[in-house]
């Protein structure tokens, strides 16, 4: 058997502690004693600020709770020296695209250096240590990418000093109901008996149970699947959503009267954004043309879905215009900017490309976010921000972009409060009550 840690009771060090790291962290704080002795989790990441936060109880992400945070028993650092002592690695940092709609692997290559640098150091007596990589990428990218930059730092060789895994993180922020122990976690390792390990090591503290991949591929394209699948279901409702809207007929009242069939698959139209949907996809048609291949149902998805926020703000201009009223120097007031309702992140929001569209066309904006002090606003949003809705004052335009719970438990009388005699209320998600006569898509 090789020297192997013993996945029940090793020392387990997370990297990146957001959205996928810090639940993560606390899942593995939570497990139980061995022969007495509770095994250590490490959670690192480079943001200091965020390091000091968690140490203080605060999680921003709103993952978790205060009283989760200080009963947990985590070591929070950003000091790669702290790392020295693990021998479990679970790295969980974005995987981002950029500009040019490309993987941006840079924060999956830092946070591999920095484990490639305690590896250098390691004494080769203690267990062989085990790389296990949770973070979105294309099939092919930990043995291609990572495994080669590990060896070339560490000096060590892969399968014999060192093994790595994957097992894709399934996190959905925000969601309440389906946390990480209640997911099946898809595991894998880079040989067989590392890949027993890795299913074992999760098992301890999964309660829905793991799937075993026959490797890490395998692993890998599964993951990006999943948010790709997500994406073309979603750009074909928005599709049909466009078509319907020209037809006169209310997309909502069509899926209301196609989901009683038993097996409709119920999306819902709608702005697509945050580092998941509107990312992952891009990842596998990436891989897809490196090997000459290039996908049309995939990249048609995409282009629908971020075609959307321009969609919307045309309908918006459009209804203005039938009650005569000017684009410039009118008032709009947009409901949300965070990627999805309740959940503090504003990266990849597709809110922020509606706004400065209608911004583009004159239109004067208030943008009121509930989450607005967790979030890092772009200096580039040239409108005012606010975290409360101000009810003493009244918009030609009214746009619920993201139906945040705030913005829900507000009564008709308040919503009445910001009307105008012919304030057009428009309701991307088509939740609010008719008898506000909003326009819905």
């Amino acid at each position: 058997m090789t020297n192997l840690p013993n996945p029940l009771s090793c020392v387990t060090a997370v990297l990146g502690l957001g959205y996928v790291g810090l639940p993560l962290a606390l899942a593995l704080s939570s497990r139980s004693a061995i022969d007495g002795q509770t095994p250590i989790t490490i959670g690192f990441d480079l943001n200091q600020r965020r390091i000091e936060e968690l140490q203080n109880n605060l999680d921003v992400t709103n993952e978790t709770t205060a009283e989760s945070l200080a009963s947990s028993n985590i070591l929070y650092t950003c000091s790669d020296s702290d790392l020295q002592v693990a021998d479990f690695f679970i790295i969980t940092v974005p995987t981002p695209i950029d500009n040019a709609n490309q993987p941006d692997l840079l924060p999956l290559c830092t946070a591999t250096s920095t484990v490639a640098k305690q590896l250098s150091t390691r004494d080769p007596s203690r267990p062989k240590p085990i790389i296990v990589y949770e973070s979105t990428v294309f099939p092919g990218a930990t043995e291609e990418v990572c495994v080669p930059l590990l060896e070339q730092l560490s000096g060590l060789t892969h399968n014999k000093d060192f093994f790595t895994g994957y097992s894709p993180e399934r996190i959905n922020p925000g969601d309440k109901s389906h946390g990480l122990k209640s997911i099946v976690k898809v595991t894998s390792g880079s040989t067989p008996e590392v890949s027993s390990l890795v299913s074992t090591f999760y098992a301890s503290f999964i309660t829905a149970g793991v799937h075993q991949a026959p490797s890490i591929q395998v692993a890998e394209a599964a993951k990006v699947l999943e948010n790709t699948q997500r994406d073309v279901n979603i750009a074909l409702i928005n599709e049909l959503a466009v078509i319907l809207s020209r037809l006169g007929i209310d997309t909502h009242d069509v899926l209301a009267a196609a989901r009683t069939k038993w097996n409709f698959l119920d999306f819902q139209p709608g702005l697509v954004g945050g580092h998941c949907i509107g990312v992952d996809p891009y990842y596998l048609t990436h891989k897809a043309q490196s090997v000459g291949y290039h996908p049309e149902v995939m990249l048609s998805g995409r282009r629908i879905n971020d075609s959307m926020a321009s969609w919307y703000v045309d309908k918006v201009i459009l209804n203005m215009a039938s009650k005569q009223i000017s684009t410039v120097g009118s008032s709009a007031l947009v409901l949300g900017l965070t990627f999805k309702e309740d959940c503090p992140d504003i990266r990849n929001s597709k809110v922020i490309d509606l706004v400065l569209k209608l911004v583009d066309y004159g239109v004067t904006v208030t943008v009121v976010e509930p989450w607005l002090d967790s979030l890092a606003i772009p200096s580039s949003l040239p409108v005012e921000c606010r975290p409360d809705i101000p009810f003493h004052q009244t918009y030609n335009i009214i746009i619920l972009a993201v139906p945040h719970r705030e913005f829900l438990s507000h009564s008709l009388y308040n919503w009445h409060q910001l009307l105008k005699p012919n304030t057009i209320l428009f309701d991307l998600k088509s939740v609010l009550p008719r008898s506000l006569n909003p326009v819905r898509f």
